[in-house]
């Protein structure tokens, strides 16, 4: 015991003020939250969660108008006209041809079995083919290791060792629900409500094992914003389908509402402040700006904007090469930004000009080195990560020393930068 003190005393050295008030803070939250103290380790009933909700959203200047059931949410989402999201999922007929031409021939092939495959539960993660996580998926299941994380305050798991948990970036790349954005668009393209049908079961399965707080899928504020941003699109995707019920869409809300409070009491602000910390800002950013019904939502906004704008300055240059000297987080950085400046503007939203100016810079970079065949080179450290993918990873995975930059992406991103 004395041992451990000293050793975490050691740690103290050298450590700002402010660094030693944000971590003692974010500890003092994780004690409150394995003691039951925090409101953040129950799921409310609908009537407390009504009350957190403005109909009107973050902009009206009507009297509060509450829902008065999960009903009445669901057709508010249904029907609302703004927030903006995405060019192509606002025309939902438009972009079911506009992707149908896009998707046509062997990627509309690969797309359609990749969904296929997920239906019947198998995945293809981090080059690894063809995993099962069970019949019914053990969402704290690593199935390499056939290890099985405990289901216990995400403090209190030792993530790190292999013998807890075994390798955890593969049950957290289950757990980014990106697989979602493939299940929206062969729902998308095909129309075939089976491939809703298992997002929608997989959404309950995922929120009945993992309440909130509880097991290695919090762990880390990172994957806590990815799987946020997979739910916020995936509720587009699948936005009119009857297998989006009121009662399941109420439940994604409250849950969503727990991942943004965590989002902003757990920021790396100090623990890894690169893309960890930007791709956290870019989850609440996402939250405030599309679910501006939730209490906190404005807060949100404001913080991930602020973060993003703030370490845009630290982390990109002025030739825009990423900070880091890596080609990965180079691409991951320019996803990052393309989303912020893009949401901002379909939603009105002032962006400072270095803001574009720099994300031209990024993509500038990108388009330089990248080979004929769309290909990048890899250069520093490889992870592979993506916000978004637009084929199956598994594709890119056969090929992870040569993996593709998205042109339509590029291109749409410099065409909208430009003008």
């Amino acid at each position: 015991m004395r041992g451990e003190a000293i050793k975490r005393l050691k740690k103290l050295r050298g450590r700002s003020l402010g660094e030693l008030r944000v971590r003692g803070s974010q500890s003092l939250r994780a004690l409150a939250e394995r003691c039951g103290f925090s409101a953040q380790t129950r799921v409310p009933t609908d009537a407390a969660f009504f009350e957190q909700i403005d109909l009107g959203g973050w902009r009206s200047k009507d009297s509060l108008r509450r829902p008065r059931s999960a009903e009445e949410l669901l057709a508010h989402f249904r029907s609302r006209r703004a927030p903006r999201f995405f060019a192509s999922l606002d025309d939902r007929a438009g972009a079911a041809t506009d992707w149908r031409e896009l998707f046509k021939g062997d990627y509309e092939k690969s797309l359609v079995e990749h969904a296929e495959r997920i239906v019947a539960g198998r995945f293809d993660l981090l080059g690894l083919r063809d995993l099962s996580f069970g019949d019914e998926i053990d969402w704290h299941f690593e199935p390499v290791s056939g290890r099985r994380a405990p289901l216990a305050h995400w403090s209190r798991i030792d993530y790190l060792n292999a013998e807890v948990a075994g390798d955890k970036k593969v049950t957290w790349e289950l757990n980014r629900h990106q697989h979602f954005m493939t299940l929206g668009r062969a729902y998308v393209v095909t129309g075939d409500e089976r491939y809703a049908e298992t997002f929608a079961a997989h959404l309950s399965s995922w929120m009945e094992a993992n309440p909130p707080k509880q097991g290695i899928n919090w762990a880390s504020s990172l994957e806590v914003s990815f799987r946020a941003i997979s739910w916020l699109w995936a509720l587009h995707f699948f936005r009119d389908s009857p297998h989006l019920s009121p009662e399941l869409f109420a439940r994604a809300l409250k849950f969503l509402r727990v991942h943004a409070r965590h989002l902003e009491t757990y920021l790396s602000t100090y623990f890894s402040p690169n893309t960890h910390l930007t791709g956290e800002a870019l989850g609440l950013f996402y939250l405030g700006t599309l679910l501006p019904e939730l209490s906190g939502a404005a807060r949100w906004r404001e913080t991930g904007g602020r973060v993003l704008v703030a370490q845009l300055a630290r982390q990109v240059r002025a030739d825009g090469t990423y900070f880091e000297q890596a080609s990965y987080y180079q691409r991951y950085t320019a996803d990052f930004y393309t989303h912020f400046l893009l949401l901002s503007l379909a939603n009105g939203e002032s962006v400072e000009s270095h803001v574009e100016r720099k994300l031209s810079a990024l993509l500038d970079h990108l388009l330089h080195v990248t080979r004929p065949d769309g290909t990048t080179p890899l250069y520093g450290e490889k992870r592979g990560a993506r916000r978004t993918t637009s084929a199956p990873r598994s594709l890119r995975a056969r090929h992870s020393s040569r993996a593709p930059i998205t042109s339509s992406s590029r291109a749409h991103s410099r065409k909208r930068l430009s003008g």
